[in-house]
């Protein structure tokens, strides 16, 4: 007997998965393109900013190691 609620169970849960996989509103390709644009550009200047951050940083460490030594 539990196993056939089990599997009455089961089988609404797929029922109730595809009824919500229908209701997914899926991009069209340009605005893909364009939010992988986006995502790419940030991705690069937020690393240009950490490189010149280290630069900086090395640079002035390097500067107070040969100003104190």
């Amino acid at each position: 007997m539990a196993e056939e609620a089990k599997k009455k169970d089961r089988g609404r849960w797929f029922r109730e998965m595809k009824s919500e996989l229908k209701k997914i509103v899926w991009t069209d390709k340009k605005t893909v393109v364009k939010n992988t644009g986006t995502v790419l550009l940030c991705s690069l200047l937020i690393g240009a900013c950490i490189w010149i951050f280290d630069y900086v940083l090395v640079n002035g460490v390097q500067l107070l190691i040969g100003v104190l030594s």
